[in-house]
């Protein structure tokens, strides 16, 4: 809550058009741009609170976003899903996940340079080890372990042109369903844009977890901005938004 607030947990990475394929750009007089309706726009951020701490990215486009800027963003948030439904033996080493969420871009020739996932402490580092998924294996990770705390964020980033990362914060939890496994529950709440999603070529599973994801945030997003305690400005549009972009995704791939 804001009331518990203490401080940003890194310098917020606020980029758009070819600013945002620089991994983490921080802006300067001379790369300063004005932002347009005809880029993507790239915002990732977080913050401390007394009881916990967050990091999140999302990417935007504000006007119409072209076909390749499309497939990229659809194929970063198919490896996104990929990671967040994953089912993995206990101490599974974190770059076993990476390799799931590179895997569509692979597919297509693609890939970005950065890890997939962090360790996240809670009032304390934004990024604390030991444990992350990255294509190099690190040798102190102990393997994935239920209540750890860790960054889901594939992306990609094509130079001087556009760059894309979706990053939600989730947790290692026990499988109800397979003894000696673990899954990933995601606890960040901020809908995937539609108009970027190209929706055919979405399998019918990733559709259902997109749709129950976005049906989470309607309903935990609405029920705080909605509370009167927390007085915010305009909710009227606010919710008008969220409504839009939660609303269900019809599965619409002949493959």
């Amino acid at each position: 809550t804001q009331a518990n607030y203490v401080s940003q947990s890194f310098k917020t990475i606020s980029a758009s058009g070819p600013n945002a394929a620089i991994i983490h750009y921080f802006p300067t007089a001379e790369t300063n741009r004005a932002l347009s309706i005809n880029e993507t726009f790239l915002l990732d951020s977080g913050s401390h609170y007394l009881d916990g701490t967050t990091d999140i990215t999302r990417t935007l486009h504000f006007g119409d976003p072209n076909d390749r800027q499309m497939e990229c963003y659809t194929r970063v948030l198919k490896g996104h899903i990929a990671v967040a439904t994953a089912k993995f033996p206990y101490k599974t080493k974190g770059h076993v996940l990476d390799s799931f969420a590179r895997a569509h871009l692979w597919n297509v020739g693609l890939d970005y340079g950065h890890g997939t996932g962090h360790g996240i402490g809670a009032y304390l580092n934004v990024g604390e080890g030991p444990h992350s998924a990255a294509v190099k294996h690190n040798v102190d990770d102990p393997g994935l372990r239920a209540n750890m705390f860790m960054s889901n964020e594939p992306g990609y980033y094509e130079k001087d042109e556009f760059g894309i990362r979706l990053e939600n914060i989730v947790r290692v939890v026990d499988s109800p369903k397979f003894a000696g496994f673990l899954e990933l529950d995601t606890i960040s709440f901020v809908p995937f844009q539609r108009k970027l999603i190209e929706t055919n070529l979405l399998t019918k599973t990733e559709v259902e977890w997109l749709n129950d994801y976005h049906a989470k945030c309607a309903l935990l997003v609405g029920n705080y901005i909605m509370n009167p305690d927390n007085k915010y400005e305009n909710v009227g549009k606010v919710m008008n938004w969220l409504e839009e972009q939660t609303t269900p995704i019809t599965f619409t791939c002949d493959t």
